[in-house]
């Protein structure tokens, strides 16, 4: 799969027997991100069978305890079972200083190289980038600062026709020029228009994570036609006042900023533990925005 998330943890400040606290897997494009790391949550890793070491990136959202109580046993496990590749932690002011005196009280640190960047609060720049994929932050309106993060493919190249291509007679020393958008004309001066033996690539995905904040449409400009999108909705529509004073949402107004941002699909999150049954949640989503689902640890997204 070239880009999927799975869901390590649902549930908002407490952890309930079958939701754990916030984390998401993201596999795009063969880089493997985790966001947030409530507590337990390499215990989920390996409930839903994927590797801790595989992991190259952490994006942490904000500096309350269920979305950053796992991190520092995740990466003391690391260490235990000897990883030598590097990690990179993306995540607020101030994460450098809950994170490393822990690892050095209760061990000797990371021997690995771990590179933690902190980020500038109600800042929005590409904070991680190579050849396949670009990863966003943006501000949300928390009690702390916090983090919104969208991760993106890059373009795609445009796909060869190999049988129109055939037919030109042309080396194929041309076909880079070719899927990158140029015409060519060869030795013999037979001229190929790129159009004629390429087709467009597959188009690039993208997906927004917005993790605890209260409504907020400013942030739409950030999230715009983002194929699949994660808001948090801790509230039902009857506890509006609730979400309000502890800058939370309900899952009718995370439904507002999908439909208001084009997104093509909405997923919502951090459920408050006193909600057992999450079908309330999806259907006053529902009532504004018509493809949304109320998320469950172990749960797959394709893009």
């Amino acid at each position: 799969m070239d880009f999927s998330v799975t869901i390590l943890g649902s549930s908002a400040a407490i952890p309930k027997v079958n939701r754990n606290t916030t984390s998401q897997y993201v596999i795009c494009k063969n880089r493997h991100i985790l966001i947030d790391c409530g507590e337990g949550t390499q215990i989920q890793l390996r409930k839903f069978k994927l590797k801790l070491q595989s992991v190259q990136i952490i994006l942490i959202s904000h500096l309350h305890g269920d979305h950053i109580l796992g991190l520092p046993g995740l990466v003391s496990s690391m260490q235990l079972l000897g990883r030598t590749s590097s990690l990179s932690i993306y995540g607020p002011k101030g994460i450098s200083d809950f994170l490393l005196p822990i690892l050095s009280i209760i061990g000797k640190g990371v021997q690995f190289d771990l590179n933690i960047v902190e980020l500038e609060p109600n800042s929005n720049s590409i904070i991680f980038e190579d050849n396949c994929i670009t990863i966003s932050n943006f501000p949300l309106q928390h009690r702390i600062p916090t983090h919104g993060f969208l991760i993106k493919e890059k373009p795609n190249k445009r796909r060869l026709l190999k049988d129109e291509f055939d037919k030109t007679g042309v080396s194929v020393a041309y076909i880079q020029k070719l899927i990158q958008g140029f015409d060519i004309e060869d030795n013999n001066g037979v001229k190929v228009k790129y159009q004629d033996v390429t087709m467009e690539g597959k188009l690039s995905k993208s997906y927004a994570y917005c993790s605890d904040t209260c409504f907020t449409p400013k942030i739409i400009e950030y999230i715009a036609d983002v194929d699949l999108l994660y808001h948090e909705a801790t509230f039902l529509d009857k506890e509006a006042d609730r979400a309000s004073e502890t800058y939370h949402s309900t899952a009718k107004q995370a439904a507002s900023i999908a439909l208001n941002a084009n997104t093509k699909r909405l997923l919502l999150g951090h459920i408050s533990a006193r909600y057992n049954d999450l079908l309330q949640h999806e259907i006053e989503a529902k009532e504004i925005f018509e493809n949304v689902s109320v998320v469950k640890d172990g749960d797959v997204y394709n893009l």
